[in-house]
Protein backbone atom coordinates (compact mmCIF):
# COMPACT_ATOMS: atom_id res chain seq x y z
CA UNK A 1 0.00 0.00 0.00
CA UNK A 2 1.79 3.65 -0.92
CA UNK A 3 2.67 5.86 2.00
CA UNK A 4 1.29 8.78 1.86
CA UNK A 5 0.78 9.56 5.65
CA UNK A 6 1.70 13.22 6.85
CA UNK A 7 2.41 14.02 2.89
CA UNK A 8 0.36 17.54 1.40
CA UNK A 9 -1.67 17.21 -1.44
CA UNK A 10 -0.79 20.46 -3.37
CA UNK A 11 -0.86 19.45 -7.03
CA UNK A 12 -1.98 16.29 -8.63
CA UNK A 13 1.48 15.42 -9.68
CA UNK A 14 2.27 15.31 -5.96
CA UNK A 15 0.86 11.89 -6.02
CA UNK A 16 2.17 9.10 -8.86
CA UNK A 17 -0.13 6.97 -10.62
CA UNK A 18 -0.20 4.01 -8.12
CA UNK A 19 -1.33 6.54 -5.38
CA UNK A 20 -3.90 8.45 -7.41
CA UNK A 21 -5.09 4.25 -8.11
CA UNK A 22 -5.16 3.81 -4.07
CA UNK A 23 -7.00 6.75 -3.35
CA UNK A 24 -9.78 5.85 -6.17
CA UNK A 25 -10.33 2.39 -4.54
CA UNK A 26 -10.95 4.02 -1.24
CA UNK A 27 -13.19 6.18 -2.44
CA UNK A 28 -14.80 3.20 -3.70
CA UNK A 29 -14.81 1.52 -0.15
CA UNK A 30 -15.96 4.72 1.77
CA UNK A 31 -19.05 4.81 -0.76
CA UNK A 32 -20.18 1.60 -0.09
CA UNK A 33 -19.64 2.56 3.71
CA UNK A 34 -19.66 6.03 4.55
CA UNK A 35 -19.85 6.76 7.89
CA UNK A 36 -16.63 5.37 9.88
CA UNK A 37 -15.37 7.07 12.62
CA UNK A 38 -11.53 7.08 11.44
CA UNK A 39 -11.29 10.53 12.54
CA UNK A 40 -12.83 10.63 16.07
CA UNK A 41 -10.20 13.28 18.16
CA UNK A 42 -9.34 14.89 15.07
CA UNK A 43 -9.64 18.39 14.17
CA UNK A 44 -9.06 19.98 10.84
CA UNK A 45 -8.57 23.63 9.84
CA UNK A 46 -10.70 24.50 6.89
CA UNK A 47 -9.63 27.75 5.36
CA UNK A 48 -11.30 29.30 2.76
CA UNK A 49 -9.87 32.98 1.44
CA UNK A 50 -12.30 32.47 -1.46
CA UNK A 51 -15.85 31.35 -2.18
CA UNK A 52 -17.03 28.05 -2.27
CA UNK A 53 -20.58 25.68 -2.15
CA UNK A 54 -19.35 22.38 -3.24
CA UNK A 55 -15.54 22.20 -2.40
CA UNK A 56 -16.22 23.40 1.22
CA UNK A 57 -19.66 21.34 1.70
CA UNK A 58 -17.77 18.31 0.56
CA UNK A 59 -15.17 18.52 3.05
CA UNK A 60 -17.19 19.62 5.74
CA UNK A 61 -19.45 16.58 4.73
CA UNK A 62 -16.25 14.15 4.31
CA UNK A 63 -15.04 15.28 7.83
CA UNK A 64 -17.94 14.68 9.28
CA UNK A 65 -18.66 11.17 8.05
CA UNK A 66 -15.20 10.56 9.30
CA UNK A 67 -16.31 11.19 12.82
CA UNK A 68 -13.66 15.09 12.59
CA UNK A 69 -14.29 18.07 14.01
CA UNK A 70 -14.22 21.47 11.30
CA UNK A 71 -12.91 24.80 12.89
CA UNK A 72 -12.21 27.50 10.22
CA UNK A 73 -13.58 30.20 8.24
CA UNK A 74 -15.37 30.63 5.01
CA UNK A 75 -14.43 33.91 3.86
CA UNK A 76 -11.44 35.70 4.52
CA UNK A 77 -13.75 38.67 5.77
CA UNK A 78 -14.23 36.77 8.81
CA UNK A 79 -10.32 35.73 9.39
CA UNK A 80 -7.64 38.23 10.44
CA UNK A 81 -6.35 38.92 6.71
CA UNK A 82 -8.53 41.43 7.06
CA UNK A 83 -6.50 43.01 9.66
CA UNK A 84 -3.25 42.29 7.78
CA UNK A 85 -2.20 39.37 9.00
CA UNK A 86 0.03 37.35 6.68
CA UNK A 87 -0.85 34.02 5.22
CA UNK A 88 2.68 32.71 6.98
CA UNK A 89 1.47 33.62 10.51
CA UNK A 90 -2.08 31.97 9.61
CA UNK A 91 -0.87 28.97 8.59
CA UNK A 92 2.22 28.84 11.55
CA UNK A 93 -1.01 29.31 13.98
CA UNK A 94 -3.79 27.27 12.53
CA UNK A 95 -1.54 24.38 11.87
CA UNK A 96 -0.73 24.14 16.03
CA UNK A 97 -4.26 24.12 16.46
CA UNK A 98 -5.63 21.20 13.90
CA UNK A 99 -4.32 18.12 12.57
CA UNK A 100 -4.56 18.68 9.12
CA UNK A 101 -5.36 21.76 7.11
CA UNK A 102 -7.98 22.04 3.79
CA UNK A 103 -7.17 25.54 2.09
CA UNK A 104 -8.82 27.63 -1.00
CA UNK A 105 -6.54 31.19 -2.28
CA UNK A 106 -6.77 33.07 -4.59
CA UNK A 107 -3.27 33.61 -5.09
CA UNK A 108 -1.93 31.25 -7.41
CA UNK A 109 0.84 28.89 -5.33
CA UNK A 110 -0.37 29.75 -2.23
CA UNK A 111 -1.09 25.94 -1.30
CA UNK A 112 2.94 24.89 -2.15
CA UNK A 113 3.97 28.19 0.35
CA UNK A 114 1.25 27.08 3.14
CA UNK A 115 2.72 23.23 3.12
CA UNK A 116 6.22 24.64 3.39
CA UNK A 117 4.80 26.48 6.65
CA UNK A 118 2.70 24.58 7.99
CA UNK A 119 3.19 21.94 10.58
CA UNK A 120 0.52 19.68 9.74
CA UNK A 121 -0.49 18.03 6.07
CA UNK A 122 -1.96 21.10 3.32
CA UNK A 123 -5.17 19.94 1.36
CA UNK A 124 -4.96 22.05 -1.86
CA UNK A 125 -8.74 22.79 -2.28
CA UNK A 126 -7.99 25.73 -5.58
CA UNK A 127 -5.71 27.98 -5.39
CA UNK A 128 -6.31 30.53 -8.27
CA UNK A 129 -5.80 29.37 -11.28
CA UNK A 130 -3.64 27.01 -11.25
CA UNK A 131 -4.66 23.56 -9.73
CA UNK A 132 -7.42 22.14 -8.31
CA UNK A 133 -6.54 18.28 -7.00
CA UNK A 134 -9.28 17.38 -5.08
CA UNK A 135 -11.52 17.90 -7.61
CA UNK A 136 -9.55 16.20 -10.12
CA UNK A 137 -9.44 13.37 -7.87
CA UNK A 138 -13.04 13.47 -8.20
CA UNK A 139 -13.60 13.49 -11.59
CA UNK A 140 -11.35 10.64 -11.95
CA UNK A 141 -13.34 8.56 -9.83
CA UNK A 142 -16.79 10.19 -12.00
CA UNK A 143 -14.68 9.31 -15.43
CA UNK A 144 -13.93 5.23 -13.87
CA UNK A 145 -17.14 4.31 -12.47
CA UNK A 146 -19.03 5.39 -15.69
CA UNK A 147 -16.45 4.28 -18.45
CA UNK A 148 -15.24 1.34 -16.01
CA UNK A 149 -11.61 2.17 -16.58
CA UNK A 150 -9.29 5.37 -17.36
CA UNK A 151 -7.73 4.05 -20.08
CA UNK A 152 -7.69 4.49 -23.84
CA UNK A 153 -10.70 7.28 -23.44
CA UNK A 154 -11.56 10.02 -25.66
CA UNK A 155 -11.85 13.34 -23.37
CA UNK A 156 -13.21 16.41 -24.68
CA UNK A 157 -12.36 19.49 -22.44
CA UNK A 158 -14.73 22.46 -23.46
CA UNK A 159 -14.95 26.41 -22.05
CA UNK A 160 -12.38 28.42 -20.07
CA UNK A 161 -9.09 26.08 -20.84
CA UNK A 162 -6.84 29.07 -20.10
CA UNK A 163 -8.38 30.23 -16.64
CA UNK A 164 -10.05 26.81 -15.77
CA UNK A 165 -8.02 25.21 -13.00
CA UNK A 166 -9.77 21.97 -12.70
CA UNK A 167 -8.99 21.37 -16.32
CA UNK A 168 -5.39 21.75 -15.94
CA UNK A 169 -5.13 19.39 -13.08
CA UNK A 170 -7.73 16.77 -15.19
CA UNK A 171 -4.89 17.17 -18.01
CA UNK A 172 -2.19 16.66 -16.10
CA UNK A 173 -3.66 13.44 -14.08
CA UNK A 174 -4.86 11.17 -17.00
CA UNK A 175 -1.21 11.79 -18.66
CA UNK A 176 -0.72 8.43 -17.28
CA UNK A 177 -3.69 6.69 -19.14
CA UNK A 178 -3.15 7.09 -22.24
CA UNK A 179 -6.08 9.55 -23.48
CA UNK A 180 -6.94 11.75 -26.34
CA UNK A 181 -8.08 14.88 -25.39
CA UNK A 182 -9.89 17.35 -27.56
CA UNK A 183 -9.72 21.10 -26.70
CA UNK A 184 -12.75 23.30 -27.68
CA UNK A 185 -12.92 26.78 -26.72
CA UNK A 186 -12.60 30.66 -28.18
CA UNK A 187 -8.96 31.76 -29.32
CA UNK A 188 -9.08 33.49 -26.38
CA UNK A 189 -9.36 30.97 -23.86
CA UNK A 190 -7.04 28.42 -25.31
CA UNK A 191 -5.18 25.60 -23.14
CA UNK A 192 -1.96 27.42 -22.14
CA UNK A 193 0.82 26.89 -24.10
CA UNK A 194 2.98 24.63 -21.04
CA UNK A 195 0.26 21.92 -21.01
CA UNK A 196 0.67 21.39 -24.74
CA UNK A 197 4.11 21.10 -24.46
CA UNK A 198 3.62 18.53 -21.32
CA UNK A 199 1.45 16.57 -24.03
CA UNK A 200 3.91 16.56 -26.66
CA UNK A 201 6.89 16.02 -24.40
CA UNK A 202 4.78 12.99 -23.13
CA UNK A 203 3.20 11.71 -26.71
CA UNK A 204 -0.62 12.22 -25.60
CA UNK A 205 -2.68 13.50 -28.54
CA UNK A 206 -4.76 16.39 -28.90
CA UNK A 207 -6.79 18.18 -30.90
CA UNK A 208 -8.05 21.85 -30.84
CA UNK A 209 -11.50 22.86 -31.99
CA UNK A 210 -13.38 25.99 -32.06
CA UNK A 211 -16.84 24.24 -32.53
CA UNK A 212 -18.26 21.63 -30.48
CA UNK A 213 -21.20 20.14 -32.28
CA UNK A 214 -19.95 18.68 -35.27
CA UNK A 215 -17.52 16.20 -33.37
CA UNK A 216 -18.90 15.54 -29.50
CA UNK A 217 -19.92 12.10 -31.16
CA UNK A 218 -16.08 11.21 -30.25
CA UNK A 219 -16.46 11.22 -27.00
CA UNK A 220 -16.19 9.24 -23.98
CA UNK A 221 -16.63 12.61 -21.70
CA UNK A 222 -17.20 15.81 -22.09
CA UNK A 223 -16.11 18.03 -19.58
CA UNK A 224 -17.86 21.41 -19.57
CA UNK A 225 -16.04 24.39 -17.77
CA UNK A 226 -18.17 27.99 -16.97
CA UNK A 227 -16.16 30.87 -17.97
CA UNK A 228 -15.25 32.35 -15.00
CA UNK A 229 -16.12 35.70 -14.92
CA UNK A 230 -13.88 36.59 -11.80
CA UNK A 231 -10.54 35.66 -13.41
CA UNK A 232 -11.36 38.23 -16.09
CA UNK A 233 -9.29 41.38 -15.66
CA UNK A 234 -11.33 43.30 -18.94
CA UNK A 235 -15.10 42.96 -18.54
CA UNK A 236 -15.05 43.41 -22.50
CA UNK A 237 -13.03 40.13 -22.67
CA UNK A 238 -16.09 38.30 -20.76
CA UNK A 239 -18.83 39.54 -22.59
CA UNK A 240 -16.93 38.35 -25.79
CA UNK A 241 -16.71 34.99 -24.98
CA UNK A 242 -19.46 34.30 -21.67
CA UNK A 243 -21.99 31.88 -23.98
CA UNK A 244 -19.47 30.70 -26.48
CA UNK A 245 -20.49 27.48 -25.61
CA UNK A 246 -24.34 25.81 -24.73
CA UNK A 247 -24.27 22.03 -24.76
CA UNK A 248 -28.17 21.36 -25.09
CA UNK A 249 -29.80 18.16 -24.98
CA UNK A 250 -30.66 17.54 -28.67
CA UNK A 251 -26.81 17.57 -29.25
CA UNK A 252 -26.02 14.58 -28.09
CA UNK A 253 -28.38 12.40 -30.56
CA UNK A 254 -25.94 10.43 -32.03
CA UNK A 255 -23.20 10.65 -28.64
CA UNK A 256 -21.93 6.99 -27.76
CA UNK A 257 -24.14 5.31 -25.19
CA UNK A 258 -21.62 5.11 -22.96
CA UNK A 259 -20.50 8.98 -23.25
CA UNK A 260 -21.05 11.33 -20.08
CA UNK A 261 -21.52 14.99 -19.03
CA UNK A 262 -19.16 16.63 -16.62
CA UNK A 263 -19.09 19.60 -14.88
CA UNK A 264 -17.25 21.00 -11.86
CA UNK A 265 -19.64 23.00 -11.07
CA UNK A 266 -21.61 26.09 -10.52
CA UNK A 267 -22.70 26.20 -14.26
CA UNK A 268 -23.91 29.44 -15.94
CA UNK A 269 -25.66 29.31 -18.95
CA UNK A 270 -22.87 26.24 -20.70
CA UNK A 271 -25.51 23.27 -19.73
CA UNK A 272 -29.01 23.92 -20.79
CA UNK A 273 -31.74 22.72 -18.18
CA UNK A 274 -33.16 19.97 -20.54
CA UNK A 275 -29.65 18.05 -20.32
CA UNK A 276 -30.27 17.77 -16.81
CA UNK A 277 -32.96 14.98 -17.39
CA UNK A 278 -30.77 13.17 -20.05
CA UNK A 279 -29.25 9.68 -18.81
CA UNK A 280 -25.78 11.14 -20.01
CA UNK A 281 -26.11 14.05 -17.41
CA UNK A 282 -23.51 13.17 -14.36
CA UNK A 283 -22.46 16.63 -13.14
CA UNK A 284 -24.71 16.14 -9.90
CA UNK A 285 -23.55 12.90 -9.41
CA UNK A 286 -19.94 14.44 -9.59
CA UNK A 287 -20.38 16.69 -7.12
CA UNK A 288 -22.05 13.76 -4.62
CA UNK A 289 -18.89 11.92 -5.46
CA UNK A 290 -16.90 14.68 -4.44
CA UNK A 291 -17.52 13.20 -0.72
CA UNK A 292 -16.08 10.02 -0.96
CA UNK A 293 -13.06 11.20 -3.09
CA UNK A 294 -12.38 13.52 -0.29
CA UNK A 295 -12.72 11.05 2.57
CA UNK A 296 -10.29 8.92 0.15
CA UNK A 297 -7.92 12.14 0.52
CA UNK A 298 -8.22 12.83 4.03
CA UNK A 299 -7.89 9.31 5.02
CA UNK A 300 -4.66 8.69 3.20
CA UNK A 301 -2.60 11.94 4.34
CA UNK A 302 -3.89 11.14 7.57
CA UNK A 303 -2.23 7.88 7.74
CA UNK A 304 -5.59 6.46 8.26
CA UNK A 305 -5.73 3.92 5.30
Amino acid sequence: MPQMKNRSLVSINDFSKEEILHILDLAEEFEANPNQKLLEGKVVGSLFFEPSTRTRLSFETAINRLGGRVVGFSDSASSSATKGESLKDTIQMVSRYADLIVMRHPLEGSARYASEQSLVPVINAGDGANQHPTQTMLDLYSIRKTQGKLDDLNIFLVGDLKYGRTVHSLLMALSDFNPTFHFVSPEELRMPREYKLFLEEHGIPYYEHGELSEIIDEADIIYMTRVQKERFSDPMEYERVKNAYVLKRNMLKGTKDNMRVLHPLPRVNEIHTDVDASPKAYYFDQARNGVFARMALIAAVMGLK
